[in-house]
């Protein structure tokens, strides 16, 4: 038995060699398999504004082929960008290239020594854009690997196109990505029209030069987002539309039944900017001064007055101004209505009668600046509403 055994266990052993050899076959690297490498900044190229990736494929420690994809500023301080991509013809450690901006269409010339330092590398050379000429003296560069780079490219445009409710994007938000060849046709095509485009979005920037496509931030009343959303959607060159991220705060946000504050079929807005109004004046020992709803994005601007309290002798009056935003809890069809209400801004001047008191506002002094107390202003709300508030721990209304 014990010599049938010691047999059996040689079997074992001589049928699994080849299974291991084929093992580590597998799992050791293919001789003179190409390697992608990429370098995502090269320190101080103009002036440290450019947006640069270095592509790099090489077998072992030689490069074999090289990609200069170079964003950058048209002129110092500018927000309009321009970008070159360039193949590099690889000679040892010289990389060379020519080609043309893809926007103006200027001249590009590369030329750069490249010189491994240890775990990073140098870059020195010139890099010359129509009749620019840049000087490259960059130092320390690390490198990263394919999976690196995929790893810390941004995917999400933070578009939702069916979101089931407005919990995590906002009413009066939406976002429209398009292709660039589209996207001065397409922000032509909103002119006229009662909504804001966010002027940040003018700007192509870096990413959206190397997608092709540009995201248009749009606010807009929310009982007509639905409908702008489905005009985007038609238009040339749009590659989608929907909702995205706002003002809505769901810390700041009750819901509550929509039938007692619907008309029609449409939000009695007279009745809710009164009902908000008379509720933040009794909170804060106010009285309501005005009530205005901005006709482009739906929003309600709240002014109530009181008496200062800095130093009562004076007679001076604290102006506090909120937003609201007032819309369905969700698109299409609900019984339930979402209101959120900002903090509040709360500025004091002197508006007695005869001689003024001229007071300056320092409050930008504080760059950390704590938001005003608006003294349990959303729980007042909330009890008047009969509403919900969010409960952020289990995501839910409670």
């Amino acid at each position: 038995m014990r010599m049938f055994l010691l047999c059996l266990i040689g079997l074992m052993m001589a049928s699994s060699d080849p299974a291991i050899a084929d093992m580590k076959l597998l799992t050791k690297p293919a001789a003179g398999a190409n390697e992608t490498r990429y370098f995502t900044s090269i320190d101080g190229l103009m002036d440290g504004n450019a947006d640069v990736v270095l592509k790099e494929t090489r077998q072992g420690k030689s490069v074999s082929a090289a990609v200069l994809d170079v964003c950058y500023p048209v002129a110092k301080g500018s927000d309009r960008r321009d970008r070159f991509v360039a193949n590099l013809t690889v000679n040892g450690q010289t990389l060379t290239g020519t080609t043309q901006s893809l926007n103006d269409k200027l001249p590009v010339t590369v030329k750069l020594v490249r010189k491994p330092t240890g775990d990073t590398f140098d870059f020195n050379g010139q890099i010359s854009i129509g009749q620019t000429v840049t000087e490259v003296a960059s130092s320390d560069n690390s490198d990263l690997s394919e999976k690196e780079f995929l790893d810390n490219q941004s995917t999400d445009d933070g578009i939702t196109a069916t979101p089931k409710d407005f919990t995590e994007v906002s009413p009066e938000a939406i976002a429209v990505k398009v292709k660039l060849d589209s996207a001065a046709d397409f922000l032509k095509s909103l002119k006229g029209q009662d909504l804001e485009v966010s002027s940040g979005n003018l700007a192509v920037s870096c990413d959206a030069l190397r997608a092709g496509e540009q995201t248009v931030n749009i606010a807009v009343d929310p009982e007509r987002a639905a409908a702008l959303i489905a005009k985007a959607k038609s238009m040339p060159g749009v590659v989608t539309a929907g909702w995205t991220s706002g003002v809505m705060e769901m810390d700041r946000t009750i819901r509550f039944a929509a039938a007692d504050w619907r008309d029609g079929g449409k939000i009695n807005r007279d009745k809710l900017a009164a009902a908000v109004g008379d509720v933040l004046a009794r909170t804060l020992s106010a009285k309501p001064a005005s009530t205005a709803w901005n006709p482009d994005t739906g929003k309600l601007k709240l002014v109530l007055k009181r008496p200062s309290q800095i130093l009562p002798a004076l007679d001076l009056t604290d102006t506090i101004e909120f937003t609201a935003l007032v819309a369905s809890d969700r698109p299409g069809a609900s019984d339930r209505l979402v209101l959120w209400v900002s903090t509040p801004a709360i500025s004091t001047a002197d508006e007695s009668t005869g001689p003024k008191l001229h007071l300056a506002d320092d409050s930008g002094s504080d760059e950390e600046g704590e938001p005003e107390d608006d003294n349990g202003s959303v729980d007042a709300l909330a009890r008047e509403f009969k509403a919900q508030r969010w409960d952020a721990d289990n995501s839910a209304w409670k």
